[in-house]
């Protein structure tokens, strides 16, 4: 199966891995969040493996724009209301292949190398 990068092309982040995985040979296929969306199955497999509280970006202006009462709260079925309507709310980059499923992006990281072997 092929690796899929999920984010926004514009994410500081997700353009380091992006180049990253470019500079190492890495195929994959880019998922934008802006054009393409993401369904509530996505979200809740990811929540189900890493935790909505790990999908869920708290740091993105976008979240921290929010108003006070859209933020308390909070649990899993309101964070994937969130994230679907919101897109920006999702951690950047997304990576997933063969049911592997993580967030963030460290290139020293095992859990990457592990997900590329």
């Amino acid at each position: 199966m092929t690796l899929i990068l999920y984010g926004i092309p514009n994410c500081d982040t997700v353009k380091k891995a992006r180049n990253w995985l470019m500079a190492n040979g890495v195929a994959y296929e880019f998922h934008d969040y802006k054009k393409a969306g993401i369904d509530a199955a996505h979200l809740k497999a990811w929540s189900g493996k890493l935790g909505w509280e790990k999908v869920l970006n708290r740091a993105s202006s976008t979240f921290k724009g929010l108003p006070d009462d859209a933020k308390q709260g909070l649990d899993e079925a309101k964070a994937i209301t969130l994230m679907m309507a919101q897109p920006s709310m999702i951690k950047r980059p997304i990576f997933e292949k063969d049911g592997q499923v993580i967030s963030g992006f460290k290139p020293d990281s095992a859990e990457l190398k592990a997900l590329l072997i």
